[in-house]
């Protein structure tokens, strides 16, 4: 997966979290209404929030 590409899926961000009272996943980032803009219609618009949700990177730093 290129960083492109991945810095811009949501899914694997762990900023996009599920929200109980919407019932729906939302980004903890408030984004401005450019960067908002950009994110859904800039193919090539990189996520300066991103960070990849890596559950076991705990895990390696006890190690």
């Amino acid at each position: 997966m290129t960083a492109k590409k991945r810095s811009t899926d949501c899914n694997s961000c762990v900023n996009f979290v599920y929200d109980e009272d919407y019932e729906e996943y939302t980004c903890l980032v408030n984004l401005d209404e450019d960067e908002y803009y950009r994110l859904l219609n800039h193919s090539d618009y990189v996520c300066p929030y991103y960070r990849l949700d890596d559950e076991y990177g705990v895990v390696r730093k006890q190690n």
